[in-house]
């Protein structure tokens, strides 16, 4: 099957996946068919920012219209925050999406998990991943925490590099998070928070949104 990710939001994010389903396809020796197009990612942040979910879905159709000018045959969003839209976009979609969210719940649910922090966007974090996870309770930063890890994660996604004061944020709310309400897992509920914890480095379970997102469209792309 011939991929189509939707990226630059943010650059790490589609980096991440590019290498991702290489290192899957050449695990099994299988050719990878792969097209890339571009979305801006200050422009989805904006319309997050304002729930215009149709001027969003809008700018995915079109640029889902080029995937199939190059012959794609799904359409993969390579960020969680543009997930906020993911239902009207499958509705108007040329091509067949591969939703994150539906493929993090069914992960949440096999795993047994009942409390997990979560890290991410404002709205990622306040909306509980747009409430797609109901097997789980999802736990957001509390305090100023919310509004750091945000700030954080936004400038981290444009640039598509970490410092070292926005990893302090994010390892710090997690801390928080695991001592002070119990939860069993950190959610990585922005694509881009591959640039600062992953499962071996990390001394905490995580539920990494893009690593279960990337890994079910590989096993469908070869199936």
């Amino acid at each position: 099957m011939h991929i189509g990710l939707i990226g630059g939001i943010g650059p790490a994010a589609t980096d991440f996946y590019y290498r991702r389903l290489i290192s899957a396809f050449a695990s099994k020796k299988t050719p990878l068919e792969l097209t890339i197009v571009h979305a801006d990612t200050p422009t989805l942040v904006g319309n997050l920012a304002s729930n215009d979910a149709a001027a969003q879905v809008a700018i995915f159709a079109r640029l889902t219209n080029r995937l199939v000018a190059a012959g794609a045959e799904c359409a993969v969003v390579t960020s969680i925050a543009g997930h906020f839209c993911i239902d009207a976009f499958k509705a108007v979609s040329p091509l067949p999406v591969v939703d994150m969210i539906s493929e993090v719940a069914r992960a949440v649910q096999e795993r047994g998990l009942k409390r997990i922090g979560i890290l991410g966007t404002r709205t990622a974090m306040e909306t509980r991943l747009f409430g797609g996870v109901t097997s789980a309770e999802i736990v957001p930063p509390g305090g100023t925490d919310l509004d750091d890890v945000h700030d954080a994660y936004v400038s981290m996604a444009a640039s598509g590099v970490a410092t070292d004061a926005q990893r302090a944020v994010f390892t710090a709310a997690c801390q928080r998070l695991l001592n002070d309400t119990g939860v069993e897992a950190i959610m990585l509920g922005g694509t881009d928070l591959a640039l600062v914890f992953n499962d071996q480095t990390a001394d905490f379970p995580l539920v990494d949104c893009a690593a279960i997102h990337v890994d079910a469209v590989a096993r469908l792309a070869m199936a």
